[in-house]
């Protein structure tokens, strides 16, 4: 038996959204479902460390070492620091233009941002773009401070 549902009984189909591209400098902590524009100024690779792990040690296979590299990324208003893993280590190569879907930014070490992609969002390469990069405005060197609010004044 087959189930149909409402909005295909009824005719409608779903127009999927167009995407809303952010610029670096409206970047927010705490903030996810970014869609950027970004070119990849440089890409450093991040030395993983070597830690046995006993629920791997059971394993009949041991899993590759993840790997990470730190990729400084911008465009005309300002840069990030972007967290690639595994295979996003191939895609940003240093002077490619990528469009990051459904990016999130991430506090590192509760004080920096940093921006990433996970397993919902998307990298894509594009045709390069025709923008110059603002490097004097790195987002990833701001600190933030988290502060807790008391309740005193209230009655």
């Amino acid at each position: 038996m087959a189930t149909v549902t409402a909005a295909a009984a009824t005719g409608q189909v779903n127009a999927k959204r167009k995407p809303v591209f952010v610029k670096v400098e409206d970047l927010k902590p705490g903030t996810n479902g970014h869609t950027l524009m970004v070119k990849v100024v440089e890409t450093t690779p991040v030395k993983t460390s070597q830690r046995p792990n006993r629920a791997r040690a059971f394993l009949s296979r041991p899993s590759p070492q993840p790997r990470i590299a730190e990729c400084v990324v911008g465009d005309e208003t300002g840069t990030i620091i972007f967290t690639a893993r595994n295979e996003q280590v191939d895609l940003m190569k240093q002077g490619a233009t990528v469009i990051l879907r459904n990016a999130k930014i991430v506090m590192f070490k509760r004080t920096t941002m940093r921006l990433a992609v996970d397993k919902w969002g998307r990298i894509e390469v594009t045709e390069p773009a025709k923008f110059a990069v603002k490097e004097d405005n790195n987002l990833s060197l701001v600190e933030y401070e988290l502060v807790t609010v008391s309740d005193q004044g209230v009655n």
